[in-house]
């Protein structure tokens, strides 16, 4: 797979603008009511790291990380200062934060993954990159050991576990995350005397899928 697991710069890409976007097909009848329907199980984020550039600097740092990733061929890991962690924005990683299966006495691999909810509704995103070092994993309510108990691929965001959680357990996890992107563009366009002006470059970044 064309994927570098290198983070862009957190430095740069705090301040950028961006977020989910769905896909939604919308079909009005004859009668006026609508049929709704969406070919995308999970949505897709878009962001601009243009916004972030705050200096010459920061400019120089971009270009060597686009040309790194030959544009849009190789993706890299992004951090999303508005949502990359388990818990609440103001709250701090634990290991009970998510939900992530129930044991069954057999299971010994659960993918990462974290809930949205609004209502009685919530949807499920799987967590493909955590960040190395952040995971906590529980059974049960007790924390366990990494290393000891689980191991974690930081690469695919899969938990397995040495001895499979009892059934009925409730396997938790708290952990930060990167979100899997690529440039979505081949091309940067920068003037040092528009910059100095205070416009930035326009620097697309789409999620991929992984």
């Amino acid at each position: 797979m064309n994927f570098h697991e290198v983070r862009f710069p957190a430095s740069l890409s705090f301040g950028s603008i961006g977020g989910p976007e769905r896909r939604t097909d919308v079909v009005t009848l004859a009668n006026g009511f609508e049929e709704r329907n969406t070919p995308w199980a999970h949505s897709r984020r878009r962001y601009d790291a243009g916004v972030g550039m705050r200096s010459l600097d920061d400019v120089e740092t971009l270009i060597s990380f686009f040309e790194a990733r030959r544009g849009q061929l190789y993706g890299f890991r992004w951090k999303d200062w508005s949502d990359f962690k388990s818990s609440r924005a103001s709250g701090e990683v634990a290991f009970e934060d998510q939900v992530i299966g129930t044991g069954d006495g057999t299971k010994t691999v659960f993918q990462l993954h974290k809930s949205y909810r609004s209502g009685e509704f919530s949807y499920l995103r799987p967590i493909f990159k955590p960040v190395l070092g952040s995971v906590r994993v529980g059974v049960a309510q007790d924390e366990l050991r990494e290393g000891v108990d689980y191991t974690v691929d930081a690469n695919s965001g899969l938990v397995t576990f040495v001895q499979a959680p009892q059934e009925d357990m409730e396997v938790t996890a708290g952990f930060e995350f990167d979100v899997p992107v690529r440039f979505d563009t081949d091309r940067i366009q920068t003037s040092v005397a528009s910059f100095q002006a205070g416009d930035v470059p326009n620097v697309p970044v789409v999620e991929v899928r992984v």
